[in-house]
């Protein structure tokens, strides 16, 4: 029978009592086997009836141990109706595994290129469902912290993607024969977030920009924040992919320009078009008329007085349109 966080598809109410058991694990994370080693059954389902009832528990009171806190984890994340990182996106993902072995230009090469694999995975998290992004980010910065005790724990990135692929990015009903021919990608995949889950949750820096430009206009500042992808690395390698970034980001403050220069002189031309005949309106009308790119080409005078606002590319259509141009 589904309770109120196990089983139940994922809410916001579901996170903030799964967060107890990553506030606590992230106390714990020297315990050797963690997330291999199992708890004790019967203070996992004690501990699993008062999350779904909304109990308040008392993780550190010493009821509990770490291994049944990690196993509880794990089996939350088993049971959500559908994986983590959605079934929509499953096969988005095989194809960001790949990535690394091909170049922008779609051919093979013996140099993987990590920075595309992030680009792609920080895109495709974006379009995650709110509350998948939220526990994911909680879940991803544990396993790297986890990752970071290895020499305790003995729990590399890679032992903790082989425990979390299957809940988190496996598609429900379905075993390891059935992805016999995927499960080392998948392994791998995982293994790549939990290594740069901290560059993940940045949207890329030519979509920040963009989104800057189109929700604050010209005048708002660019953060350090905003910068921290393009300088976070100087190596030789990376400076063709700063420059394509680099060109996307004028390409963008180029046509935001372009688009409101043409809003502000047909707002221009409608005022003029609206004043009372006189010499004046006469004397500007012949301006425009010596320069017909007031206008957008092709149109007459307007017929309508009201101003339109101007628009630039949404930013979900910028999304769909980096995703469609990768090879």
């Amino acid at each position: 029978e589904k309770g109120v966080v196990f089983g139940s598809p994922l809410t916001e109410e579901g996170i903030a009592q799964v967060s107890q058991l990553i506030e606590y694990l992230h106390k714990n994370l020297r315990a050797e086997g963690l997330f291999r080693v199992p708890g004790n059954s019967i203070r996992q389902q004690i501990l699993k009836d008062a999350l779904n009832s909304g109990t308040d528990i008392d993780l550190d009171s010493g009821e509990f141990h770490s291994n049944d806190v990690a196993t509880l984890l794990k089996m939350f994340l088993g049971e959500l109706p559908e994986p983590l990182l959605t079934h929509k996106h499953f096969h988005a993902h095989l194809k960001i595994a790949d990535l690394t072995l091909f170049d922008e230009k779609g051919n093979k090469t013996s140099t993987p290129d990590k920075e595309r694999q992030i680009e792609a995975l920080q895109l495709l998290f974006l379009i995650l469902p709110a509350p998948n992004r939220s526990l994911l980010k909680l879940l991803l910065d544990l396993l790297y912290q986890t990752a970071k005790k290895q020499d305790k724990n003995k729990m590399s990135a890679h032992n903790l993607a082989l425990m979390f692929a299957p809940h988190i990015l496996w598609p429900r009903n379905v075993t390891a024969n059935d992805l016999q021919e995927n499960i080392t990608k998948l392994n791998n995949g995982v293994t790549f977030m939990i290594k740069h889950s901290q560059k993940l949750f940045k949207a890329p820096v030519y979509i920040r920009e963009c989104a800057r430009l189109h929700y604050l206009g010209s005048r708002a500042h660019t953060s350090k924040d905003d910068l921290d992808l393009l300088t976070s690395s100087g190596s030789k390698e990376l400076q063709p992919l700063k420059s394509q970034k680099r060109s996307r980001l004028d390409s963008c403050r180029q046509e935001e320009t372009q688009q409101r220069t043409e809003e502000a002189l047909k707002e221009l031309f409608h005022h003029v078009h609206n004043m009372p005949d006189s010499a004046k309106k006469k004397k500007l009308i012949r301006q425009f008329n010596k320069h017909p790119a007031a206008l957008t080409p092709g149109s007459d005078v307007p017929t309508s007085p009201a101003p339109r606002r101007a628009r630039s590319r949404s930013f979900s259509g910028l999304i769909k349109v980096k995703a469609a141009s990768d090879p």
